[in-house]
This record gives C-alpha cells, structure tokens and sequence, in this order.
C-alpha cells in the first residue's frame, strides 16, 4: 500500500493527490470501522481533546473509573490499558492510524471494557480517525497556539479540534454531553454544539484551593479533592475529569477517592524520587503555556533542562520558549530534544535568541540531565521537560533512539548517591 501511495504521488500534481488523499482516509476509516464490527456501538465512549491537559486528564479519568469499578479501556499519548491491562505507547503518535483504533476497541469490548476514553488530536482528524467512535462525550480541555506548520494556520488548527465536536453532535448516543474549559476563549462553539448536555468548568468552580509542588487540594460541590500532582492547571484538570464522571453517574465521594489514588502519571509532572534532598520532575510541557505554568508550580530555585518539540514543526514558539527559561529558571540548560532532518544546533541556538543570559548548551541529553542533577541544593526544583514518555529521541531520516527521561533522571540520581 505504501508502495503504491508513493508511485501515485509521483505521477499526480501535489495539490490533486492531497486532495484524493481526504476519500482515501475516510474509507479506510469506514472500512476499518466495517470489518471490526463498530465496537464503539457497543460502548460508552468519551473523547478527550484539547492543546494540553489531554493526556492527564485521559489518565485521570480512566482512574476514577476503575475506582468506581467500570469496565473501561484507554488510548492515548502515555499507554493502552484494557481494564487492568497495560501496554505502553511506543508508536510516537497518540492515536495511530491504519484502523488501530478500532481494533483496540475490538479487543477492549471481548475483553469485557464496556467504557472507553479516547484521546484524540487535530492530526488524528486529517485522516478521519475520530470517526466511527460514536461518542457520548467530548472533554475539551483548551486551545492554544500549536501545530501551525502542518495544519497550515490557526484557524485550520482549530477547525480541526471542533470537528471533533462536530463528531460528537453527529453520534447517534443519547444523551451526549459536552465538557468544556469555560475559562478558554475557543470554548464558545464547543458550548454551542446541539447536544443534550453542556457542562462547563471553570477555575472558580474549585474553591479554598492549596497549591505546593507535587499536590494540589480544592473543594467543589461541598467534597474536598486531594491530588497528587501540582498546579492550577491540575485543578483545571480535576475538575474536567469531576465533570465527565459525574455525567457517566458516579458519585462525588468515588470520583474523590480515585483522583486521591492516582499517585503519578507518567512523564506529567513526574517526580523522580531516589532519596535527593531536592525535586526532580519530567513533564511533557511542549507549548510556551505549558511550560510557564510548570515553572509556576514550582516556586523557589529552579534548575531547568529543555530542547524544543521537533524539528521542522512551530519554529515560532522557539525564542518564546527560551525566554519563558530565561524568565523564571535560575539555571538553564538547552539540549537536544527531537531533531528529526533539522540541526539541532540551530533549533537550540533560536532558543537562545530569546534569551538575555547565555544558557549552558549540552547538546547531549543525558549529559544535560546529569549537570542538571549537581547543580541542584537542597529545596530546589529540577525540571525537565518536552519528552515527556516519548520513547525515542527523533533524529534524521527517520532514525529513532530510544529514550527516556524518567529512566535517565533515575540512572543519574543514583549515580550522584553512589548507589
């Protein structure tokens, strides 16, 4: 199939074949769908979406489930867990195409999931992958500047999201409901989609809300919420997973017990903890937002290791990013991150353009983590950030190393402990 793509790419004008692209990926979509039986029929499924938050609240969610003792499956960035089964996401893609997910939920429904949550990106939907899951929910989490280079603009960015909604208002499911981020500006059409249910939330929907790094604590609706994980943007996070659960019928008190037990999320403000008198976090944070409110979260000296997410993808955001560091970073180091046929060096340097100090460049990775780790005193924060649980360092021509921050982190930590 492969093959044959590339002999008509070849022979048609470019614009011709991105255009027969569009029936080719629906069919596939359809006939993927087809042959598995329409899984998601059967199912009650709820989709997640949105610039940042989505894989966090993907795996809160599916926490508050299990909890409440639902049957549920789930697909996203991190991994792939059919009820307590799990299976990391190694495809460098939250979901992967040529019909996987229908196949996933195949196999989630005869293993007896009878809920799945679906995180879905805007790349899905240009190859019509959110069709076919005949949706329940969608939970929007935000939209932010991102993606600009393959979707072609912002506006086309977006579009790409709300059709996702537009997804939802198609299902034949009864009731459907909406969860939106009412304190976003690109919330209004979600809010307006012809569905049964719209369920807003916002920050003062939490209130005596408590703040330290590593947890976070607020009261809605009269139940107090504890959670492992740090930020305002967690809270944000919490209360979209408090909203979905209360639409999928689960009390309260349940959906405060499951959240309390969520311990970490991988590679989402993780903590790597080897004894060390001082903080050490790996956190996707691939936007200027995103990494902004991390440094928040985290008050007190902050030594922090960051590259920029791909090459060839949203060079805008490279200075914006190294200034944010500048800003709020005692000490920063920029390394590499995920090159693919760009320079590394160049990616770097751009970084360093939006900087007033000179930055300590460590091109290689690991050896950033490991200057990173001496320079931290009792107390302070180390915060390294863009990989996240991606499991290869991206370099050119498709040339993938494996990776990972968190094993990387570990590794050094005990190394500086003599272990």
């Amino acid at each position: 199939m492969d093959a044959l793509k590339s002999l008509i790419q070849s022979i048609l004008p470019r614009r011709l074949y991105r255009a027969l692209l569009k029936p080719y990926h629906l069919a596939l979509s359809f006939v993927a769908a087809f042959s598995c039986g329409f899984p998601a029929s059967t199912m009650t499924v709820v989709a997640v979406t949105g610039t940042k938050g989505k894989s966090s609240v993907t795996e809160m969610l599916y926490a508050v489930l299990r909890h409440a003792e639902l049957p549920v499956a789930v697909a996203g960035t991190i991994g792939f867990r059919i009820l307590d089964e799990e299976k990391p996401n190694l495809y460098k893609m939250t979901m992967p195409g040529r019909g996987f997910i229908q196949r996933f939920m195949k196999e989630a429904y005869g293993k007896g999931a009878r809920y799945a949550v679906i995180e879905v990106t805007s790349e899905a939907t240009l190859q019509f992958r959110h069709y076919f899951l005949f949706l329940n929910a969608l939970v929007f989490t935000n939209l932010q500047k991102e993606h600009i280079e393959s979707h072609g603009s912002f506006e086309s960015y977006a579009r790409a999201k709300l059709s996702i909604g537009k997804a939802l208002a198609r299902s034949p499911k009864r009731p459907r409901a909406i969860v939106a981020n009412a304190d976003n500006l690109h919330s209004e059409p979600y809010l307006a989609l012809p569905v049964e249910e719209h369920l807003p939330f916002s920050y003062i929907d939490a209130y005596d809300v408590e703040l330290s790094p590593g947890s976070a604590a607020f009261t809605y609706k009269d139940t107090r919420f504890s959670i492992m994980l740090p930020g305002s943007f967690s809270v944000m996070n919490a209360l979209a997973v408090i909203k979905t659960a209360e639409f999928l019928g689960v009390p309260l008190a349940t959906i405060a017990e499951g959240l309390a037990n969520l311990k970490r999320i991988p590679g989402r403000t993780e903590r790597i903890e080897e004894g060390q008198s001082f903080h050490a976090v790996v956190d996707y944070a691939h936007t200027p937002d995103s990494l902004m409110a991390l440094y928040e979260a985290y008050p007190g000296r902050k030594v922090c290791v960051l590259g920029n997410t791909g090459g060839g993808r949203d060079t805008w955001k490279r200075p914006d990013m190294g200034k944010i560091a500048d800003t709020m970073c005692d000490e920063v180091i920029l390394t590499d991150e995920d090159p693919y046929d760009e320079d590394p060096q160049k990616i770097v340097q751009e970084m360093a353009n939006g900087m007033e100090r000179t930055p300590r460049i460590i091109m290689d990775r690991r050896e950033a983590v490991r200057t990173a780790l001496t320079l931290a005193r009792p107390g302070d924060s180390v915060l390294i950030t863009g990989k996240g649980t991606d499991p290869y360092i991206m370099r050119a021509k498709g040339a993938k190393e494996p990776w990972s921050d968190a094993e990387v982190v570990r590794e050094e930590l005990r190394k500086l402990a003599g272990k």
